[in-house]
């Protein structure tokens, strides 16, 4: 990493996660995921038109886009179907791998952002981020910006489409939302410093904060 993070250890991360996405505009990048779901959930609670947003998605598993495993079915659920004013660009999951990353690496050159202006991020506990998981080629593509991944590192055991690094990478600012004593270990390896391809998360470099609550930041 460039420079250390800011590091904000808070009893309800996901609460400083919400006043971010209600007080932004422009492009915002988001993820799936348990607490980023709840995050959502407030944010619709708290904004009602969100006119000038338009959402992105990091990463989507190769499911149609109602499956239960679906970012999209999650983030629309939560929060999509519950405001007004949003533009949503889908990852098109059921396409598969290959064809869902070359859809959506069209529709960022004819509708996105030369940089993004919000990205929300999660960190797995193998320090995965994205679908970006630990010494896989993705990690090194350099040309595109997004790829196919046919075969993820952790469960669910489904392709998926990942934005690349250089695009994380770009992004103005980058938000880590982590909980729970399972990611303590993957917090420890993704900002120790030292970049690693085994810890993709210590790869994203740039304007970085972490929220995360006391459990996932027990190693640091």
């Amino acid at each position: 990493m460039s420079q250390r993070p800011d590091f904000r250890i808070l009893d309800d991360p996901a609460a400083e996660a919400v006043t971010l996405l209600t007080e932004a505009g422009g492009h915002v990048v988001i993820t799936g995921g348990s607490t980023p779901r709840r995050a959502y959930e407030r944010a619709a609670e708290q904004r009602d038109n969100w006119t000038g947003v338009e959402i992105w998605f990091t990463d989507e598993r190769c499911v149609p886009a109602d499956h239960e495993q679906s970012n999209y079915a999650m983030a629309e659920r939560a929060w999509f179907s519950k405001v007004d004013g949003l533009d949503v660009h889908r990852m098109k999951g059921e396409l598969g791998p290959e064809e869902g990353a070359r859809d959506y690496e069209r529709e960022l050159d004819g509708s996105g952002p030369e940089t993004f202006d919000l990205m929300l991020l999660g960190l797995g506990p193998d320090a995965h981020t994205c679908s970006l998981f630990p010494s896989d080629a993705a990690l090194g593509e350099r040309g595109r910006k997004v790829v196919g991944v046919e075969t993820p590192g952790m469960a669910p055991l489904v392709p998926r489409i990942t934005l690349t690094l250089p695009v994380v990478n770009a992004t103005s600012r980058k938000v880590f939302l982590i909980t729970g004593e399972d990611k303590a270990d993957a917090v420890a390896r993704a900002f120790s410093g030292r970049p690693d391809p085994r810890a993709p998360g210590s790869l994203v470099e740039g304007e970085i904060t972490v929220l995360m609550d006391r459990a996932a930041a027990a190693r640091l």
